[in-house]
């Protein structure tokens, strides 16, 4: 069973205030659940958000270096 995360400790993970993970959901841009007027994200969601944004650092090549 997946852990279900408030705002704040979304925000806590992903090192931004708790601004960012509200808009995300504001804008529809993450999976979230509704328990009364609360909205809670599942654990696995911010995990999949992190994999999906992680950019894999550039191979440097031989021919890069010559130019600088």
């Amino acid at each position: 069973m997946d852990r279900l995360l408030t705002v704040a400790e979304v925000a806590e993970r992903l090192g931004t205030t708790v601004r960012f993970p509200r808009r995300l959901i504001e804008e529809r841009r993450i999976e979230y659940v509704k328990v009364g007027r609360h909205v809670r994200i599942r654990e696995s969601v911010v995990l999949a958000l992190i994999e999906a944004n992680t950019v894999e650092p550039r191979r440097s090549s031989s021919s890069l270096r010559a130019v600088a």
